[in-house]
């Protein structure tokens, strides 16, 4: 018999699943507030619910989604990165970031970023992600088990996602969509739409989409460059959806929403860091009103790239100054990205799980197991 998997599941899910098992409603908002709200591991913890219920639960259904096989704390920033195993055996990654310290509203920041595919099909030429192929969209219960998982682990409530982590986002859209909604509704995490980020290699489709469905969560866009060509190479997702179609498609999202998009843009030595690039970007912004992020780039050569790949470097810190006081200048509102958890292999650009990782992960679980019955004997 096949267990129903609960979580991922809105209250109007598990209405019709309690109900189907001959049960009253009420019990579903027990379910919904234990799962998400109190973030329960287990039927036995759901301590107000019967144990007759618990009993029949334990039978048919399952709260278990991600198994925790490693984190990793950066010693530079506290960012903490998680290994998580699915229930087929593949891996994902998430991440917990601290706020910079002398931020404003530090105090009360911190940001899970998530996963939401198993890889990525897009090979965009610096990130570690796309390295691993594309094996599958994570379900809408996995995408939130991430957020569970990792609050137990932090300092204090999480207060802001963003869907950055592995894979396309928009790519999953009803998965991913869904999270969304499990994670702002009041009786679960209330996370306020604002506080929450998704964000697309350039799908121009969907983000009209996202604008037609009055989506009122923050939209970024991986830009990188405006010149096609340059885009082309970097992000080859390009030959589909143009520079154009790209800002067609932001200038209805503000249009419909009046939210403005993020570009994320990273910058590259001598690629993409030109006064040139500077007034494409201007241009763009006068074309949609939004708002960039400057990203240093971060190293992937630990997942050993090819071609464009492998030639890419990161902008001299002092170059990406100059180049966020050159926006600012034409009046854009600009801030340049940390670096958070770059020491761990957990910045932008660089989640990735290799066959290499996880059979050294193996080897180690076994050594530990061969010590350990050693000191038995």
């Amino acid at each position: 018999m096949t267990r129903q998997r609960l979580k991922g599941l809105d209250l109007g899910q598990l209405q019709l699943f309690v109900e189907s098992l001959g049960e009253r409603k009420y019990r579903a908002a027990q379910l919904f507030s234990w799962m998400y709200a109190r973030g329960a591991a287990s039927f036995e913890a759901m301590t107000d619910v019967s144990k007759e219920f618990r009993s029949l639960l334990e039978q048919v259904a399952t709260l278990q989604e991600l198994s925790l096989v490693r984190k990793s704390v950066s010693e530079a920033d506290g960012t903490i990165k998680f290994l998580f195993a699915l229930s087929d055996g593949l891996h994902v990654e998430s991440v917990l970031i601290p706020p910079e310290p002398d931020s404003p509203g530090a105090e009360r920041r911190l940001t899970a970023c998530l996963s939401t595919q198993v890889g990525c099909p897009l090979d965009c030429a610096f990130c570690a992600t796309g390295t691993m192929g594309f094996s599958r969209n994570l379900t809408t219960g996995e995408i939130v088990d991430q957020m569970l998982q990792v609050q137990p682990f932090a300092p204090r409530r999480i207060s802001n996602v963003v869907f950055m982590g592995m894979g396309e986002p928009l790519l999953n859209y009803e998965n991913v969509m869904a999270a969304a909604h499990l994670l702002t509704d009041e009786r679960a995490w209330g996370i306020g739409a604002r506080r929450i980020t998704v964000s697309t290699a350039g799908y121009a489709d969907r983000i009209r989409q996202m604008a037609d469905e009055k989506r009122k969560f923050k939209l970024a866009l991986s830009l990188h460059s405006l010149n096609n060509e340059k885009r082309i190479r970097l992000m080859p997702l390009t030959k589909k959806f143009s520079i154009d179609d790209l800002l067609d498609a932001l200038s209805y999202y503000y249009r419909t929403t009046r939210l403005r998009p993020t570009f994320e843009y990273i910058l590259f030595d001598g690629f993409n860091d030109t006064d040139d690039d500077v007034q494409r970007l201007v241009s763009a912004c006068r074309r949609v009103p939004s708002k960039i992020n400057l990203i240093p780039y971060h190293s992937i050569a630990f997942v050993r790239p090819k071609g464009l790949a492998q030639s890419l470097r990161p902008a001299p810190r002092s170059k990406i100054e100059e180049f966020a006081a050159a926006l600012r200048r034409h009046n854009i509102t600009v801030m340049v990205r940390s670096s958070s958890g770059e020491d761990i292999e957990a910045a932008c650009g660089q989640l990735a799980v290799t066959e290499q990782e996880l059979r050294q992960q193996s080897d180690r679980a076994h050594a530990a197991t061969r010590t350990a019955a050693t000191l038995h004997t």
